[in-house]
């Protein structure tokens, strides 16, 4: 009881379950290495029409190196999201003329494509809305100035966080497996099947930033945590 008032009042309370202050400190140097190598890099070879980063990849950078894990940050969502995003915003800003109408048809339709294509990344958004407003001031140019950036930022952000979490404990590109080290899991400790978890899902109505296969390893590692409770008498 007490433990879990000191966590509930204490400053700096993890966000989102599971982060630690480790994490948190692995997510800024993550950062400020990808950032600054995508930076240098571009800035060094694009020429002086294009801009040489574009500030939705400063949140695509959050995503990747903060939480590795969510399917959000995965490559296919960052350099998919980004660049169908990118194409979305520059078709909606030539056909839609009133500048607060292209915005919000480009931000939803930005949502509803990237969600079919499996490839949802929520600076996507940003992105969109960049190539609305950039349309009327780029002006011919504004195709590849957009695009060129936002491709090259984003694949060398992949890139550097492949080669980062190489090294920083985290599996990237993500994919669920049994924690190395601890306790398997025994085959009957858990009946849950993935069909279960969906129908949870559907039970809540309630999208979670984790996947399915995530969420079932994580409900059966706590069930071997609450078995090791049960049977040392706590």
């Amino acid at each position: 009881m007490a433990r879990a008032f000191i966590n509930s009042t204490r400053l700096f309370v993890p966000l989102l379950a599971g982060a630690s202050l480790r994490d948190r400190m692995i997510g800024g140097v993550g950062a400020l290495i990808g950032i600054a190598i995508v930076g240098a890099m571009c800035f060094a070879t694009f020429p002086s029409a294009i801009p040489w980063i574009v500030a939705p990849i400063g949140a695509s950078a959050v995503l990747l190196f903060a939480v590795p894990a969510s399917p959000l940050a995965q490559p296919l969502s960052i350099v998919g999201g980004n660049l169908v995003s990118a194409l979305i915003g520059i078709v909606v800003a030539q056909l839609v003329s009133q500048p607060a109408v292209a915005a919000a048809v480009a931000v939803a339709s930005a949502i509803l494509v990237m969600s079919l294509l499996r490839c949802l990344h929520p600076p996507g958004g940003a992105v969109a809305l960049s190539a609305v407003i950039g349309g009327h001031t780029l002006q011919s140019g504004h195709v590849e100035a957009l695009l060129v950036p936002i491709a090259v930022n984003s694949l060398l952000l992949v890139v550097i966080g492949w080669a980062f979490h190489r090294f920083s404990g985290h599996s990237y590109p993500h994919r669920a497996a049994p924690v190395e080290g601890k306790a398997a899991i025994p085959p009957a400790a858990t009946g849950l099947l993935i069909d279960d978890i969906d129908s949870a899902l559907d039970d809540l109505g309630e999208t979670f930033d984790i996947s399915r296969e995530d969420l079932a390893l994580l409900l059966a590692r706590a069930e071997v945590h609450a078995m090791v409770r049960r049977t040392s008498g706590d």
